[in-house]
C-alpha cells in the first residue's frame, strides 16, 4: 500500500510518500511545496493543486492522508490550513483516491508513542521508523511523512468501507495493536529516551 501524507498550509505544504509492505515502511518521496506571499491566494492554491496532482499521478497512492485541523488560536492560520486541505481533497477526488484524516495528537501518538511529542522528537522517530540517514527537512516535510506513517499503519485491511468518511477518527480511533510495527516503534522510543536521559536514567549533557 502506498500513502501520500500531507501537512497542509498555503505558505508551505509538506508532502511525504511511504509504502507499506506488511510491517515494513519505506519512504518513496518527501518534500515541501512553497508558495510566495506576493502571489494572489487563487494562484497559490493553484500551485498547490498542481503539485499534489502531480504527486498523485507519479506515485499512484492508494490513500491520501491529511492532517486534520483540530484547534488553532490563530484564525488566519486556521483559514490557510483549511483552504490548502480543500485543494488537497479536491485533487484526491479528481483521481478517485480515498482520503483519510488524523488529528495532530493521533499522528504524534502513532509515530512517537505520545501525543505531546515536539517536532524534533517526531522528526527523529520518522527517520528511525523509515530507516533514514537524517531527519527530513523542513519540519513540514517530516510532519507529512509522520501523517503518511500514521495512516499507513492504522488503515484496516479488509475492514468496512469508510472511504466516504474523512474524519475516520470519529468512528474508529487509531488502535495501538501489538504488531511488528508497534514493537519497532516502542524499541525506537526506548532508544530515544536512553539518548535523552543517559544509561543511568539521569538527564544527558
Amino acid at each position: 500500500m502506498i500513502v501520500l501524507g500531507i501537512d497542509p498550509g498555503t505558505a508551505a505544504l509538506g508532502y511525504g510518500v511511504v509504502e507499506r509492505d506488511g510491517a515494513t515502511l519505506r519512504s518513496l518521496d518527501v518534500g515541501c511545496v512553497v508558495t510566495s506571499p506576493d502571489l494572489p491566494l487563487g494562484q497559490r492554491l493553484r500551485i498547490i493543486h498542481e503539485a499534489v496532482s502531480e504527486l498523485i499521478a507519479t506515485h499512484r497512492p492508494d490513500l491520501v492522508g491529511v492532517e486534520r485541523l483540530f484547534f488553532s488560536k490563530n484564525v488566519q492560520t486556521a483559514f490557510a490550513v483549511g483552504q490548502a486541505r480543500g485543494v488537497v481533497i479536491l485533487a484526491a477526488a479528481q483521481y478517485d483516491i480515498d482520503v483519510r484524516e488524523a488529528t495532530p495528537n493521533e499522528v504524534k501518538s502513532a509515530v512517537a508513542g505520545y501525543g505531546a511529542a515536539d517536532k524534533a522528537q517526531v522528526g527523529r522517530m520518522v527517520a528511525t521508523i523509515l530507516g533514514l540517514a537524517a531527519v527530513p527537512t523542513p519540519d513540514d516535510a517530516a510532519d507529512a511523512l509522520a501523517v503518511a506513517i500514521c495512516i499507513a499503519n492504522s488503515e484496516r485491511v479488509g475492514g468496512p468501507d469508510d472511504s466516504a468518511l474523512l474524519d475516520r477518527s470519529a468512528i474508529a480511533p487509531i488502535a495501538r495493536a501489538d504488531s511488528a510495527y508497534d514493537r519497532a516503534v516502542r524499541e525506537a522510543i526506548a532508544r530515544e529516551r536512553v539518548d535523552r536521559t543517559g544509561a543511568g536514567g539521569k538527564p544527558g549533557r
